[in-house]
């Protein structure tokens, strides 16, 4: 059986699960959003069915994890607690049981992950990452995370005029931030830095390449932002950027897989900024991240890619 942890609402885990049904496998989707009603999960230890550990969900019916050997750690969904639990208190409790139950769970399912959760979430963590690449023998841009005006001031101070960006930890549907360049509205704001951590980095100009790493195999793109007016952050101007096929340096390819050996992660999908004089600049990595809009204008076969290391790791 093959898992995929992720939710109805996500193309990538839709497109993926329809390529595992094309060559005859018939994968799962455990939302997690769907936690306590309508799913729930038996968990049995000791008599005759020991071992087992039952999903039942209206959806699928019921389905035994144990018998998994690979699975897809894409997003998962929070939980969702019934809405006639209105105790604040009640709820935190609710959801904290629920956090338990799975956090136990992910350990029990066999076979192999994309990615294992635990590395997942600490790759996730760009401190962490910028340190991981820098061990690859990456170059990463010259960086500064603090809640410091004073030592924020001093490191925009370092550096001309509109050549520091910040950008966020992370992001939701919600409440989400695209990489900015610091200016002077920027900069007559920085005391707020104190209730909030940021991330400022030079900015490195150049061409935006991302590379997509399922298992073994490297996809390489070059994103020209074309007639759009935000060289800061590509994903400002999805309706203008043209992306091509590329390559990679040997030594950056070299640096990328023993990133991916660093981390423990079998996908991730990584930015680099290409400089006019052709050195490539890490930024960050995805372990989740996006990849139809590549493969919309590549025809790289990023989905296949996917749905075969699963197929691989299922064994």
């Amino acid at each position: 059986m093959i898992l995929i942890i992720s939710h109805t609402g996500d193309a990538h885990a839709v497109a993926v699960g329809q390529a595992l049904q094309a060559r005859g496998w018939t994968p799962v989707l455990l939302d997690l959003s769907r936690f306590p009603d309508p799913m729930s999960l038996e968990l049995r230890y000791g008599g005759a069915r020991s071992g087992e550990v039952l999903m039942r969900d209206s959806s699928w019916g019921d389905v035994d994890l144990a018998e998994c050997r690979a699975t897809w750690w894409r997003r998962p969904q929070p939980f969702r607690p019934p809405a006639d639990v209105a105790d604040p208190v009640l709820r935190a409790f609710a959801m904290n049981e629920a956090r338990e139950m799975f956090g136990g769970l992910w350990s029990l399912i066999g076979g192999a992950w994309i990615n294992d959760p635990q590395r997942d979430d600490l790759a996730h963590r760009k401190s962490w990452q910028l340190r991981a690449a820098a061990a690859a023998g990456l170059t990463t841009p010259e960086t500064l995370i603090t809640n410091s005006p004073r030592a924020a001031r001093a490191f925009i101070a370092g550096r001309a005029p509109g050549r520091t960006v910040f950008k966020a930890f992370s992001g939701t549907p919600s409440a989400w931030r695209e990489t900015r360049l610091v200016g002077p509205a920027e900069i007559e704001r920085l005391d707020l830095v104190q209730v909030a951590p940021v991330i400022f980095q030079e900015y490195v100009a150049g061409v935006d390449i991302r590379v997509t790493v399922i298992g073994d195999r490297l996809f390489s793109a070059e994103i020209d932002i074309g007639d759009g007016d935000y060289p800061v952050d590509f994903r400002m101007n999805y309706d203008h950027i043209r992306i091509r096929e590329t390559s990679l340096p040997a030594e950056i390819e070299a640096g990328v897989r023993a990133l991916m050996r660093n981390l423990g992660l079998v996908y991730g999908a990584i930015d680099f900024r290409r400089t006019p004089e052709g050195r490539h600049i890490f930024l960050e990595i995805n372990p989740a991240g996006q990849w139809m809009f590549i493969e919309a204008q590549t025809r790289q076969p990023l989905t296949e890619a996917m749905a075969d290391e699963l197929i691989a790791l299922h064994g």
